[in-house]
């Protein structure tokens, strides 16, 4: 049991690690995004872009300043269905490391910029102010993608 072990423990990894490389023969990797869908709610679409606009926007740009975040962007989708979304929130990061590691400096950081923005530093406070968001849509889901650049052929 252990020779059979031997071997196909290094195969295992001989293996995962040329599909891999097959495919970084392909593309360059680029940032990863973070999207997250949402529904505005009947009548709602327009309360929550001054929303956005009001809120979203002054703090991702600090967090974009201050190198939390390389970008972010809203997608406006007409909705083929009930369920369908009609606004996604895009966050870019350079990696997927900076978008799903937990890092107790970016949440001070963070944290510090929506005390400024919020003008208080009572996280009760904050979250009454933010919460108003949630009556004006319905949260869908999140997909994370990775940005590729395709290499030319040789």
């Amino acid at each position: 049991m252990n020779k059979i072990r031997i071997f196909v423990l290094p195969l295992f990894f001989v293996i995962l690690f040329s599909i891999s490389a097959m495919a970084q023969e392909h593309y360059t990797e680029g940032n990863v995004r973070v999207v997250n869908f949402y529904r505005t709610k009947p009548g709602q679409f327009d309360n929550y872009m001054k929303y956005l606009r009001t809120n979203f926007l002054p703090t991702q740009e600090e967090a974009k300043k201050q190198g939390l975040i390389e970008g972010y962007y809203i997608l406006l989708n007409t909705p083929s269905s009930p369920e369908d979304w009609d606004i996604a929130i895009a966050t870019m990061f350079k990696s997927f490391g900076d978008a799903l590691d937990y890092n107790q400096s970016d949440e001070d950081k963070m944290q510090k910029i929506q005390e400024n923005h919020y003008k208080t530093k009572d996280e009760n406070k904050i979250d009454e102010i933010t919460s108003k968001r949630l009556d004006m849509r319905t949260y869908i889901g999140t997909k994370h993608f990775r940005d590729v650049t395709l290499k030319p052929m040789k």
